[in-house]
């Protein structure tokens, strides 16, 4: 076996790896990642198919694996794979490059064995999930996994709020992302009560409440939110 077949092979492992990891994936996309041309990845979509590995294309979208194609054995909860997406965000911000090359390709491994529905709210969790640093280890708060379940399922919440002026108020809102600042998280939401989006942070909150009822997801990006209010 020749370089070329070793990379090859590698190549094709690694495809299976990131059509595991999202619902959709494109050819330019593969071939951006992988540094080789659009042909390319043609063929080896070809190779896989041909191998028996269960592909469908969505036209004009990209390609994806079927529902059952899973590497056993390893199956994660909603909750603990979010707490894979917090994780990724603190390696990101590492100064190390070989430590974030690392871990991106573990996480890309582990996003891979789960279920498309968590997939999808994971991907959705790393969209809405900004980190800059951290500049202690006091535990502020213990709200963070509630609401990272609130947002990826889009759930009324309610909270018990103190202000900065030591005053409380009960908000319904709308999770909308999660933002770390300094020493504590930041929640920004859009507020029922005000009728805008407002920032909210976990320690905060004194008491928080998942209701039944759902609603309805908005319609921008994170960066868009900030290109937007900002």
């Amino acid at each position: 076996m020749n370089n070329n077949d070793t990379k090859r092979i590698s190549r094709l492992t690694a495809i299976v790896t990131q059509l595991q990891t999202k619902r959709l994936v494109t050819a330019p996309e593969l071939a951006a990642k992988f540094s080789v041309s659009v042909r390319t990845i043609y063929r080896d979509i070809r190779a896989l198919e041909q191998a028996g590995i269960p592909l469908y294309v969505e036209e004009g979208k990209g390609y994806s694996l079927m529902e059952h194609y899973r590497l056993p054995p390893v199956m994660f909860t909603e909750s603990e794979a979010n707490a894979l997406i917090i994780a990724e965000q603190l390696v990101l911000n590492n100064k190390d490059f070989s430590l974030i090359k690392d871990y991106s390709a573990a996480i890309d491994k582990i996003k891979s064995v789960l279920t498309l529905n968590i997939k999808d709210k994971a991907n959705l969790l790393t969209d809405r999930t900004q980190f800059t640093q951290i500049e202690n280890i006091e535990r502020t708060s213990s709200n963070l996994s509630i609401l990272q379940f609130a947002l990826t399922n889009f759930l009324l919440t309610k909270i018990e709020y103190v202000n900065e002026v030591n005053e409380t108020t009960d908000r319904t809102i709308e999770p909308f992302a999660l933002l770390s600042v300094r020493s504590n998280w930041l929640l920004v939401a859009w507020c029922l009560l005000r009728q805008e989006f407002r920032y909210f942070r976990l320690d905060r909150i004194k008491k928080i409440e998942i209701r039944s009822k759902t609603f309805t997801p908005h319609d921008l990006t994170l960066q868009e939110y900030f290109d937007r209010y900002h």
